[in-house]
């Protein structure tokens, strides 16, 4: 059996171009094994027969990383962690070891770095704890004897996935063979000690998860590390959950000390907003189920060139065009002759459209620079005839906005229907119009 080491297209025989993606000398021989040589013997069960068991989940100690795995870890789980390489993959699961520890004993298995580098990094955090082992190899076989050697195992965690290996298959660390046999091989010893497993997975440049997709159809639960390592906020999402909801997120802060919970990351976000500034708005935003106030910016100035720029951060570029578009047909102002800056304070990605209301505020603000009230929050999706459209879950983001005093909120008339509070003054819009007239730019 040969195998593509860059796409897994398996052939009879071997091949010096790989007739799935065309790759050169890419093709490895691997040896097939039975189940029986690798202990891998299947048993068969009837359902009925099967003893029915509540889900028991315990907590990681840290609470904005139980939110994204459903309430807490599930023993038998097998969790799949990807993100940017610094982005704190490894300090986040040395954080969650270390709280872990407490209550049993932790395995960690680095596959990249020395033992007495994780000591150096829980130095630095100011982290200890007793019932912690570390070990430091990549041949996964020798983790079975490691599990035995300690009883009552609460957690295992591999760093990282694409650094370790099985000895019976001939192809490299890393390869698709590899890492698909290795994460399988975990899935195994997670059902059969039902103890949960942490592996770190490596991201391309894309974003994705290194190695074949079926990686992320083993695991149990697949989480994102999101974020830009320039600025301190990270986002943990998760994007496959077997034992949970999918529409959580947990917000960490990345400091001296390591990983810090958020628990208010609208307060976060809008801690240094600028008073008086025109171009700046607040939006109300949901990752997941879970709303988040942000500060959306805008700067609009002529431009000294032929052709104007657009430059955009932490939204959609081609989202904002569409807005610039809507502005221009429907409202006649000019912006085609000016530069613009559109940008997302805090390092957040914002991908749904419920801040189109806050990004045409913004612009409109900047173009005719006049400030918005400090006090006042928009959410509502725009249409390209320029009406405003209903969001999800109106009546969370609102009562965020409640929340930090914001005393004016602007939304969709349908939207505005459903809620009414005595202290925040809730006003329906049906286009763009209306809401710039409200706000006194006409």
């Amino acid at each position: 059996m040969y195998r593509c080491a860059d796409c897994g297209y398996e052939a009879a025989k071997w091949f010096g171009r790989c007739p799935g993606c065309s790759a050169w000398n890419s093709l490895l021989e691997e040896e097939e094994w039975t189940p029986e040589e690798r202990g891998d013997i299947p048993s068969l069960s009837k359902l009925s027969d099967i003893p029915a068991e509540e889900e028991k989940r315990f907590s990681s100690g840290l609470l904005e990383f139980d939110s994204p795995l459903g309430g807490g870890i599930v023993p038998g789980s097998l969790i799949l962690i990807g993100g940017d390489p610094g982005i704190g993959k490894s300090t986040l699961l040395l954080q969650t070891a270390v709280k872990v520890a407490e209550t049993g004993p932790v395995l960690y298995l680095s596959g990249e770095e020395s033992s007495f580098q994780i000591k150096l990094r829980a130095e630095r955090f100011k982290i200890s704890a007793d019932k912690l082992y570390i070990a430091s190899y990549n041949n996964l076989s020798f983790l079975s004897d490691q599990i035995e050697k300690v009883s009552d195992l609460k957690l295992i965690i591999v760093d990282s996935i694409q650094a370790v290996y099985q000895p019976y298959l001939t192809s490299a660390p890393g390869t698709v063979s590899q890492v698909k046999e290795c994460a399988a091989w975990l899935l195994r010893i997670a059902k059969k000690k039902k103890i949960p497993i942490f592996i770190v997975g490596h991201v391309t440049k894309e974003g994705s998860i290194a190695g074949p997709k079926i990686l992320e159809h083993i695991v149990d639960t697949v989480l994102y590390f999101e974020g830009d390592k320039h600025h301190f906020f990270r986002l943990l999402r998760a994007y496959k959950n077997r034992f949970g909801s999918t529409n959580e997120i947990g917000v960490f802060k990345m400091e001296e000390e390591g990983l810090m919970e958020i628990k208010s990351p609208s307060e976060a976000f809008l801690s240094e907003r600028p008073k008086g500034a025109s171009g700046s708005v607040v939006s109300a935003i949901c990752e997941g189920r879970r709303p988040i106030l942000v500060e959306i910016q805008a700067l609009t100035t002529p431009t000294i060139y032929g052709m104007a720029r657009r430059d955009v951060l932490g939204v959609n570029y081609n989202r904002v065009l569409l807005l610039v578009a809507v502005l221009e047909k429907k409202m006649g102002y000019n912006l085609g002759s000016h530069d613009i800056f559109v940008n997302v304070t805090g390092g957040i990605k914002v991908e749904e459209p419920s801040a189109d209301l806050g990004i045409c505020a913004a612009l409109v603000s900047s173009f005719k620079e006049k400030p918005i009230d400090e006090k006042v929050a928009l959410i509502g999706e725009i249409g390209l005839s320029g009406e405003i459209r209903s969001v999800a879950y109106p009546e969370k983001r609102i009562e965020e906005a409640a929340k930090l005093g914001f005393t004016t909120i602007l939304l969709s008339q349908k939207d505005a229907e459903k809620e009414r509070r005595e202290s925040t003054e809730i006003i329906g819009l049906q286009n763009i119009r209306q809401a710039l007239e409200h706000l006194g730019f006409l």
